[in-house]
């Protein structure tokens, strides 16, 4: 997970249909260090109809997840990738304070944060470990309300739950918009 700005771009003639290389900049990078310190390119399908995504060069500075595969980090139209100004002060926050929290459980891998996605109803956690994404519902995906102002961390008490980061919830008042 790294913020850069694309600075270049290169149509490599690999593969039946190419792979798009972007020179990034990279202003900071907020997951991957073990993996890769620093991140110079990064690598997309040429196609958008083959899950490529379009970065701008020398345009906008840009929030880029992927994953790395054989020393290249790679994105994709299923990865989160966004232009920086258009991340709420919720996710901003959430990348330098609040995601990380939801990491605590790296060691087992039997007992992994994990954020699932409901796409219709009835929707349930099937561990203590699991958030339920419903933007899904509402047909708001990636930019709904629940990604742009939520957090999926872990609890004291081993759960995982949704969480605002402004105030502690008050008991007393059900809010109808809280996931």
């Amino acid at each position: 997970v790294i913020r850069a700005k694309v600075v270049g771009k290169k149509l490599m003639k690999d593969g039946p249909f190419g792979t798009m290389r972007y020179t990034v900049k990279q202003m900071k990078m907020y997951r991957g260090f073990q993996i890769m310190p620093h991140v110079q390119y990064i690598y997309t399908e040429a196609s958008e109809s083959l899950c490529g995504v379009k970065l701008e060069v020398n345009k906008y500075q840009y929030l880029i997840t992927g994953r790395v595969y054989e020393g290249k980090v790679y994105t994709g139209l299923c990865n989160w990738y966004e232009k920086w100004d258009r991340l709420t002060l919720s996710q901003r926050k959430g990348l330098n304070h609040r995601y990380h929290l939801g990491c605590g459980c790296k060691v087992d891998f039997s007992f992994q944060l994990q954020i699932r996605p409901c796409y219709y109803l009835p929707c349930f956690a099937t561990s203590k470990n699991e958030c339920i994404w419903t933007d899904m519902l509402s047909n708001f995906g990636h930019s709904g309300y629940q990604a742009k102002h939520y957090a999926c961390i872990q609890r004291v008490e081993g759960y995982c739950s949704w969480y605002r980061g402004w105030a502690p919830p008050d008991k007393t008042i059900i809010n109808a918009t809280d996931p």
